[in-house]
C-alpha cells in the first residue's frame, strides 16, 4: 500500500508539533508549514531520525496568499498526492474588551485563523479530490460558547465553525471528508503568544488543574483520520474535566 502524505499548518511548537510526531509515527510522510524556518528544519530532522519518515517543508505564512499559491505551484509532483490536511495554525492576541481591543491584533487573528485557513484550504482542494482526502480543522471551544473578552478570537472561532460545516457540504459529493476538533484549555505556547510574550502570566493560566495537553489533541486528530472510509467524525469538542464551560474552570479540587 503507498505510502500517505499529510499536510499540517503551524507544525513548530504545540498541538501541530505533536501531531506531526503522531503522523509519522504512523508512517505518514509530512509537509510541515510554519513561519520559522530553523524550527522546521529542526523539526524535519528530528522527524526524519525518530521514525524514518520523508518531510517537506512549506516555509509560508499561511496569511500570505500569494506565498500560499507559490508554494503549491512549485510543489514537485511526487508530493501532490496528499491525503489530509490539518488546518492547525491559529493564535489569539490580547484579551481586552472591544471599545479597548488593538486592532492590530484583531487583524492578526482574523489574517490567521480564518484568512490562513481559507486561502490553505482553497490551494488544497483540487489534491484532495484526486486522492478523495481529509480535511480536519483546529476550532476551539470559543468556537462554540462566547467568554468575556474572547470578543474577536471566538468571533474567528465561530467562523472555522462555519466554514467546517460549509466545506462539509460542499465537498461532500467530491468524497472529501471534513472535520474539526474544538479543544478547550490546552497548556502549549497559546497563553503565551495572547499575553504578548508574558511567561508568568501564560503559566498562570494553567495553574490549579489539570489542563489538557497538546498530545491530547493530537491523538484525537489520528482517531478522526483513521475512521474507516465510510465513517466522517463531523466534530469533537474536547475539554479538561475542571473545565465545564468556556472560561470557567474548577482550580484546586483535584480534577
Amino acid at each position: 500500500m503507498s505510502q500517505k502524505t499529510v499536510l499540517i499548518t503551524g507544525t513548530t511548537s504545540g498541538i501541530g508539533e505533536a501531531t506531526a510526531h503522531l503522523f509519522a509515527e504512523n508512517n505518514y510522510r509530512i509537509i510541515l508549514n510554519g513561519r520559522r524556518n530553523d524550527r522546521l528544519e529542526k523539526q524535519a530532522k528530528e522527524l526524519e531520525a525518530k521514525y524514518n519518515c520523508s518531510t517537506y517543508l512549506m516555509h509560508a505564512d499561511v496569511r500570505d496568499n500569494d506565498a500560499v499559491i507559490a508554494f503549491f505551484n512549485q510543489l514537485p509532483e511526487n508530493w501532490q498526492n496528499i491525503d489530509v490536511l490539518v488546518n492547525n495554525a491559529g493564535l489569539a492576541a490580547g484579551l481586552e474588551g472591544i471599545e479597548d481591543g488593538d486592532i492590530d491584533n484583531w487583524n492578526r487573528m482574523i489574517d490567521t485563523n480564518v484568512k490562513g485557513l481559507l486561502y490553505v484550504t482553497k490551494a488544497m482542494i483540487p489534491l484532495l479530490k484526486k486522492t478523495k482526502g481529509h480535511i480536519v480543522n483546529i476550532g476551539s471551544i470559543a468556537g462554540k460558547e462566547v467568554y468575556p473578552n474572547g470578543n474577536v478570537y471566538c468571533g474567528t472561532k465561530h467562523m472555522v465553525d462555519a466554514l467546517n460545516k460549509a466545506m462539509r457540504r460542499e465537498l461532500a459529493e467530491a468524497g472529501i471528508k471534513v472535520s474539526s476538533v474544538n479543544p478547550g484549555a490546552v497548556e502549549t505556547e497559546f497563553s503565551i503568544v495572547r499575553l504578548d510574550g508574558d511567561e508568568e502570566k501564560a503559566k498562570n493560566v494553567y495553574e490549579g488543574f489539570e489542563n489538557l495537553m497538546a498530545q491530547d489533541i493530537a491523538d484525537a486528530i489520528w482517531y478522526v483520520v483513521s475512521r474507516p472510509r465510510h465513517v466522517n467524525i463531523n466534530e469533537l469538542i474536547i475539554m479538561p474535566t475542571a473545565q465545564p464551560a468556556a472560561g470557567t474552570v474548577i482550580k484546586n479540587k483535584g480534577l
